[in-house]
């Protein structure tokens, strides 16, 4: 390479892909294409123009051929937030170049959202208005409010920055048939300006009216035998195309350092005019040689470096052997020593895309450099005697094949001539001489889970949609490995309303998901969603909540057997969170709380199930927060109003531990003495049938409108249950009577020992169910202790007032949901939700309550749980 190449400072990378071509929805399907060397060449749809496909004044002029795509006239107007009035005054062009600007964005792992107000640049290339022709049959009355802006060539890239909120460069380049091949040259020299931060650049063209079909038929380009036959002796013109690609550019030294996937470099560019030729469509060779000798100059390359080049190559009599010359000149003749420069062109597969063909030529090398292989040029038997390959030290490709020298960098040069005598060329190479930084790549193949794949759309079809595209990728790359994918869905894709996530363990469970969710393409296919057992779906009021949920935390009745143990083996975030806890109640206790999470003897006394439970809900508290869910407030049911406090900041872990602790080592001398009693009713009709016992039971807990808990001596509770047996009364296994008179007899004890606990104001909204309202945690000293354990449970009051307050999402902090219920019934539309299960606490779980949530518009980070 040459010396006055400046790598890193002055290359551009191209960081991300999207095209829509004739037979090929995307680069892979376009890959597919070029690789098995298909002609995407066929007749034209009798209902493309309305009229008949043929020149009326030559028929056998060949406009009846042509590369089409499917869907031109299909469009989600609401994705981009435009009206379906609009939408029908807006050029197909406009429209496929947005879809096609997202998807690119969706390559290069940018979420448009994230470069809203940002110096981006757009450049497009683009100099056809069929669809203003066709308005133009129906006379005035098509004229719309909306037709000035949706016809104008002009807003084709303004357009794109507009709905994308860019603030960089917005050009519509208009030099013929170069058009997006300059384009490409304007963006990297704005890019390398410093004008824009990085840039969207791509070409885009519909053939959707038999006017622009017959002026080229009748200025005698067309190809009667509606092909393109490159440098071929058959060559008599060329068969037109449609479509659009774009790639996004970003300078190489800025996209290394942001890990960014580089498919490839460009080295450089150059543009000129051929001045005064024999004709203002007739190409100049030596403008073309110059134009080659610039761009090679600019990128720091010599001849010899050139191992392919893409050419112009529209097969017609005049043109071939006017660009045989000039790049034998410029770069076949002076690389002779290393052998024939491969040549081809794209036109030979998709036909001639005009304005949009450079792009699509520079898409082929990218992709040509990418998989290292360059695809067979079409439709080339026996050279045409005008080129002089031999001569020109030229070799068509005619079969798909590695690169000549692999062992050397490979480069490769992109040709495009506009027909009034604009000529670009762009010099494209691997990143062979600069240190690559690999972007994230967290391996395991499909099947290393359980794993979440998330996925969004604004519309449940367009999710199913989705989910069907994704499921066929899948399916036909097996060895992709699915914590890569759940990466790229979780960090490089918009987060929309309708949500979708499948926990799975295998493949064959992720394929199943995604087949169920691809049912979403049929309405009927919902009811049958409900009933997946992999796939968690929901809608969020919005494109994601604005503030967190609210953390509730319980007293007792969550607790089982084994409870987070499978989570400490299977998460860090937990089981660091359970060391700590463990270190902080180790002055108090002398268990471990490891072997008490399994325990079944240690577990029935409440000296170690309660702290255990406090450790389990803190460290739950801590992995949620670990995926980007922060309480917007906390509330705590009896005992759990501990761990709450912690949560908020106003206790410190060592003095969470502390109260924990000595509270339940107090409730050790109430054991035997009393127990609690679950009543389905009103309070007043509780209050009411207690009535008779005096102070012997009393309130303990209000949970709901008929959730109620009574406490009181065990004889009394022995006697309610028995009068109210057919009223659903049922026994607690508790064996004191915790929030009533009973406790009065370890106040003293509790004041004492809590008497220097040192609370603070923490940072999380505090709502006391001892008070039934929000207070300041600093206010949580050791007589708060003491009446929490003494005084009723208001917390059918405080989720009153919360929701009240606007709240309308419920996390349970607990290793089995048993206030989700009395929640739920404090209002509609709440979202209501655990963590764990009773026997079904590891990572499946673990995921599927994150998906809940997610699903239901609280957006969660996934990304930590994919670097695990």
């Amino acid at each position: 390479m040459s010396e006055t190449f400046r790598g890193q400072d002055s290359a551009i990378a191209v960081i991300g892909v999207s095209c829509r071509l004739p037979r090929a929805a995307g680069p892979a399907a376009f890959w597919t294409l070029l690789r098995d060397g298909l002609d995407a060449i066929s007749s034209t749809p009798a209902d493309r123009w309305g009229v008949t496909p043929s020149d009326p004044g030559n028929p056998s002029l060949g406009t009846g051929y042509g590369g089409y795509l499917d869907g031109v006239d299909q469009f989600d107007a609401g994705f981009f937030g435009i009206s379906p009035r609009e939408a029908a005054a807006v050029d197909p062009q406009q429209r496929l170049t947005l879809e096609l600007s997202w998807e690119a964005l969706e390559d290069a792992g940018v979420v448009p959202e994230r470069i809203r107000g940002t110096r981006v640049g757009v450049f497009i290339g683009a100099n056809k208005d069929d669809y203003a022709t066709l308005l133009r049959r129906y006379g005035l009355e098509a004229i719309t409010e909306h037709s000035n802006t949706g016809l104008q060539r002009g807003m084709i890239a303004n357009r794109v920055s507009y709905t994308l909120g860019l603030t960089g460069p917005s050009i519509t380049v208009d030099t013929a048939q170069s058009s997006s091949l300059v384009a490409i040259h304007l963006a990297c020299d704005s890019l390398r300006r410093g004008e824009c931060s990085s840039a969207i650049v791509g070409g885009v063209i519909l053939n959707l009216s038999s006017e622009a079909a017959v002026e080229l038929s009748r200025f005698g380009a067309l190809s009667p035998d509606g092909r393109c036959f490159t440098f071929d002796a058959r060559a008599n013109g060329f068969v037109r195309g449609e479509g659009g690609a774009v790639v996004v550019l970003k300078p190489l030294r800025q996209a290394l350092a942001d890990g960014d996937h580089v498919y490839c470099i460009i080295r450089g560019s150059a543009v000129n005019h051929d001045g005064i030729s024999e004709g203002l469509t007739v190409p100049s060779a030596s403008a073309q040689e110059e134009v080659i000798r610039f761009a090679h100059e600019r990128a720091g390359v010599q001849a010899a470096d050139i191992q392919y080049v893409e050419l112009h190559g529209t097969g017609t009599k005049v043109g071939d052997p006017i660009e045989a010359a000039a790049l034998g000149a410029a770069v076949g003749r002076p690389r002779r020593a290393y052998g024939p420069l491969r040549v081809g062109s794209v036109k030979t597969n998709i036909g001639h895309l005009e304005c949009a063909a450079g792009i699509a030529g520079l898409l082929k090398v990218i992709l040509a450099i990418y998989h290292r292989q360059i695809p067979a040029s079409l439709n080339f038997r026996q050279a045409s005697p005008w080129v002089r390959l031999e001569e020109q030290n030229l070799q068509v490709q005619t079969q798909t094949a590695g690169w000549p020298d692999p062992s050397r960098p490979l480069v490769a040069g992109v040709s495009s001539f506009g027909m009034g005598g604009t000529n670009c060329h762009v010099v494209v190479s691997e990143v062979a001489d600069v240190e690559v930084v690999e972007s994230v790549r967290l391996g395991g193949p499909m099947g290393s889970a359980p794993l979440a794949l998330s996925l969004s759309a604004r519309t449940a079809r367009a999710l199913g949609e989705q989910a069907m595209r994704l499921r066929a990728f899948a399916t036909e790359q097996p060895e992709i490995s699915a914590r890569d994918v759940a990466w790229t869905l979780a960090t490089a894709r918009s987060v929309f309303a309708h949500r979708a996530v499948v926990v799975a363990e295998d493949l064959d469970g992720f394929l199943a998901g995604l087949q169920d969710l691809a049912g979403l393409q049929d309405p009927a296919g919902l009811q049958d969603l409900d009933a997946s057992p992999v796939v968690v779906r929901g809608v969020a009021a919005g494109a994601g909540s604005a503030t967190g949920p609210v953390f509730v935390f319980p007293g007792q009745g969550a607790q089982w057997v084994g409870m987070g143990v499978a989570l400490w083996d299977a998460e860090p975030v937990f089981a660091q969170a359970m060391t700590r806890c463990a270190q902080a109640l180790a002055p108090f206790v002398d268990w471990s709380l490891r072997e008490a999470l399994a325990d079944t003897a240690l577990l029935d006394r409440v000296d170690v199930l309660q702290p255990v439970s406090w450790a389990v809900m803190v460290s739950l508290a801590e992995l949620w927060r670990s995926v980007g869910v922060t309480p917007a407030a906390v509330v705590g049911h009896s005992q759990g109003e501990i761990a709450a406090a912690c949560v908020a900041g106003g206790l410190s872990l060592a003095d969470g531990a502390r109260v924990v602790a000595l509270r339940s080592r107090a409730i050790v001398a109430l054991s035997g003495s009393g127990g609690m009693v679950s009543v389905p009713a009103p309070l007043h009709e509780v209050q009411r049938l207690i009535t008779g016992w005096g102070e012997d039971l009393s309130v303990a807990a209000v949970n709901g409108p008929a959730q109620v808990v009574i406490s009181g001596t065990t004889s009394a509770c022995e006697e309610f249950v028995q009068a109210y047996t057919q009223r659903g009364v049922r026994r607690i296994a508790v064996d004191y009577a915790s929030h009533s008179p009973q406790v009065q007899a370890i106040q003293d004890r509790l004041r004492t020992d809590l008497a220097d606990l040192q609370p603070h104001s923490g940072q999380v909204p505090f709502y006391s169910t001892l008070q039934a309202a929000q207070v300041d945690t600093a206010s949580l000293d050791g007589d708060y202790w003491y009446r929490n354990l003494r005084h009723t449970v208001r917390f059918a009051e405080v989720i009153q007032t919360l929701t009240e307050a606007g709240h309308q999402t419920f996390v349970e902090i607990s290793p089995h949901p048993v206030l989700t219920m009395a929640v739920e019934q404090a209002g509609e539309h709440l979202v209501v939700t655990g963590t764990l299960r009773r026997d079904d606490g590891g990572r499946d779980r673990w995921l599927r309550s994150m998906a809940t949530l997610h699903v239901a518009g609280i957006n969660i980070d996934w990304t930590p749980d994919l670097r695990r």
